[in-house]
């Protein structure tokens, strides 16, 4: 694709990092916070390429991860553009598929592995959220039809997860406000065609429940 590439290492950053909190990390278990070092590791590399050689770096999360929160702010989040941020994770796939039949540019393997933001050994994108065939169309209805929840659970989809994911996309709207801007290709994005508080006492009425 005549694209420069370089290959820098994030784990001597990633090692001091974890070294510097070793004292106040004490005692406390490993979690998320120490998957997402990394992402922010690799997010301190991009921009400091950006700033030095004028690069525009591109964000590369998807609807599917920035609707739920499956993101990580300063990390992959990070960056001055974010083209695929209104493709939920199916149509980046189906983008793949696209881009490949016209010349192989993305390796097969990348595509037919499964999904992983891969922060620690053997972890699966499926191991925090349900299956990207359900949690698309669920973000479809909820998100870009403005379905609620009785009507999405009338489809045929368990109530439970439903709330979840519905739940979820709530709470991750103070990170989608922190977002690179992205083009709009669905009939509902993010950003102006839906904000929803940051905050609200309706989350502790119970009213929320049935939006």
């Amino acid at each position: 694709m005549g694209l420069c590439h370089e290959t820098i290492s994030i784990e001597p950053i990633y090692q001091a990092m974890l070294n510097q909190m070793a004292e106040v990390f004490a005692g406390t278990r490993e979690n998320f916070t120490e998957e997402n070092l990394q992402a922010r590791a690799r997010g301190t590399v991009i921009m400091a390429l950006s700033n030095k050689f004028g690069h525009l770096p591109l964000a590369t999360s998807n609807k599917s991860e920035l609707a739920t929160g499956y993101s990580t702010i300063y990390g992959d989040m990070c960056g001055g553009f974010s083209p695929i941020k209104d493709c939920l994770k199916q149509m980046v796939y189906r983008l793949c598929d696209y881009r490949n039949h016209r010349s192989e540019a993305i390796p097969q393997g990348v595509i037919d592995r499964p999904p992983s933001a891969e922060l620690s050994p053997n972890q699966l994108d499926q191991d925090r959220l349900p299956p990207y065939p359900v949690l698309d169309e669920i973000i479809t209805r909820y998100v870009e039809l403005d379905q609620p929840i009785g009507t999405i659970v009338a489809a045929g989809f368990e109530e439970a997860v439903v709330r979840r994911v519905a739940g979820m996309v709530l709470a991750a709207e103070y990170k989608r406000r922190q977002g690179a801007p992205g083009p709009r290709i669905t009939r509902r994005a993010f950003g102006r065609d839906r904000r929803y508080p940051i905050t609200s006492g309706w989350r502790d009425s119970g009213l929320i429940e049935d939006t």
